[in-house]
């Protein structure tokens, strides 16, 4: 029985990693030859060969696996936060309120105003006290509804980076207390979001009075926000976006992942630099995020519709996903090389990377070209038998089925036989 045993366990073990069945591979390249912990931005060409979400990475110093960790350079912030408003009325003819701010540092902040076209300036101070005489300006925004114009709505007031414990709000303009429903803020991120361009383009087509962009973005790349680069002209202008995504094509017949659906989302452009009855107005949302989990080769149309307005000059429009970076301790002088394109691995589980702390002086390197590992050759199909051939086991199965018909019905035959 143990020859049993053993081969359950060979058909049920989970396929280790080898240098020969790894289809790619890119060396590693190091500034210096010094020891310490190195980060490699793995750039986008790296997620079209390999299984989603990096799964079959492999790092190796000669034959030897090398524990890593992957980090995406996400930001690092709490979601908004709602507060209520204190002493709202007003003085003179403009509208004050305080705000209680939460702990830590914070930056944005959103104010809710319920009204439609209207222009105004926000002063703001902040005092670690609520009523405290002594008060330290933070400076004037301008908040504006601009909806007649098509100029859009911005009510976000910028300011500087921040830890006071509370706010105080002046509003000239035509904003009575009704208006102002509430207030958000976003504490600023620890770590800013960093991207990398996976592909862009400066041409684009005109169908109507519609712009219209075409990228082709490989398979398992994930495109995290779409950044537009207008020109000088108009200086001012509001845009719907619209971004339809179709796969390029369906998998081939071996392949049992379903093909992605094509779906639609939306956006909005902003650019805003003018003066508004004396007051200036300086606004800009270049950007649209767009969903980062598609895993398939995927085609993009990016629509921006103009309306009855001139066309939006375009530089460029670029696709880009959060930057992501393969962090490992390199011994010095070591020559290293990644490995992918294992259809077969699983997520590798290293203690590197459940006990990874980062560096202040990590070494940035890069990855080499990306090249056919010499050495590949596929995997030999290790699927349980009963896998490969589905048809033997319908057959055992009626096989079984028959003996034991034929065991009841000469059980049932003796029985009636019996002398009583």
């Amino acid at each position: 029985m143990r020859w049993l045993a053993a081969f359950w366990l060979l058909i049920f073990t989970a396929p280790t990693p080898e240098i020969r069945y790894f289809q790619f591979e890119r060396p590693v390249v190091k500034p210096a030859p010094s020891a310490g912990q190195t980060c490699a931005v793995v750039d986008p060409g790296v997620f079209a060969h390999a299984l989603v979400g990096l799964a079959d990475l492999r790092l190796y110093q000669s034959t030897t696996e090398t524990p890593y960790v992957l980090r995406v350079a996400a930001p690092v912030a709490s979601a908004g936060q709602s507060l209520s408003l204190l002493n709202v009325g007003k003085s003179g003819n403009q509208t004050v309120f305080d705000a209680a701010m939460p702990s830590g540092s914070y930056s944005d902040i959103q104010l809710n105003i319920d009204g439609r076209n209207f222009l105004a300036t926000v002063a703001v101070s902040g005092s670690q006290t609520q009523t405290s005489v002594s008060r330290t300006k933070l400076g004037s925004f301008t908040i504006f509804d601009l909806t007649q114009q098509r100029l859009g709505r911005s009510t976000i007031l910028h300011l500087p980076q921040s830890d006071f414990r509370f706010l105080h709000f002046q509003i000239a303009g035509l904003i009575t207390p009704q208006n102002v429903t509430g207030l958000s803020v976003v504490e600023v991120p620890v770590v800013l979001p960093k991207y990398v361009t996976v592909t862009q383009t400066a041409t684009g087509t005109q169908k109507g009075r519609d712009s219209v962009f075409e990228f082709t973005v490989p398979a398992r790349t994930p495109v995290g926000r779409i950044v537009f680069v207008p020109g000088a002209q108009p200086s001012s202008f509001s845009r719907d976006v619209q971004v339809k995504v179709a796969p390029v094509a369906r998998p081939p017949a071996d392949d049992s992942t379903a093909p992605p659906q094509p779906f639609t989302f939306n956006g909005n452009i902003l650019r805003v630099h003018s003066i508004q009855n004396g007051h200036r107005i300086d606004e800009e949302h270049l950007a649209v995020d767009a969903p980062s989990d598609l895993d398939s080769p995927t085609k993009w149309t990016v629509t921006i519709e103009n309306g009855d307005d001139a066309p939006v000059q375009i530089t460029s429009i670029r696709l880009e996903m959060m930057e992501r970076d393969l962090c490992f301790d390199a011994a010095a002088g070591a020559a290293y090389t990644l490995y992918y394109g294992d259809s077969a691995l699983a997520a590798p589980q290293y203690d590197y990377a459940a006990l990874f702390v980062p560096a202040d002086n990590a070494v940035a390197t890069q990855l080499g070209a990306e090249t056919a590992n010499s050495a590949y050759q596929p995997r030999p199909d290790m699927r349980p038998f009963t896998e490969k051939h589905p048809a033997l086991l319908w057959m055992a199965l009626i096989l079984v089925m028959m003996l034991l018909g034929a065991v009841a019905f000469r059980s049932v035959k003796a029985i009636q036989d019996k002398p009583s």
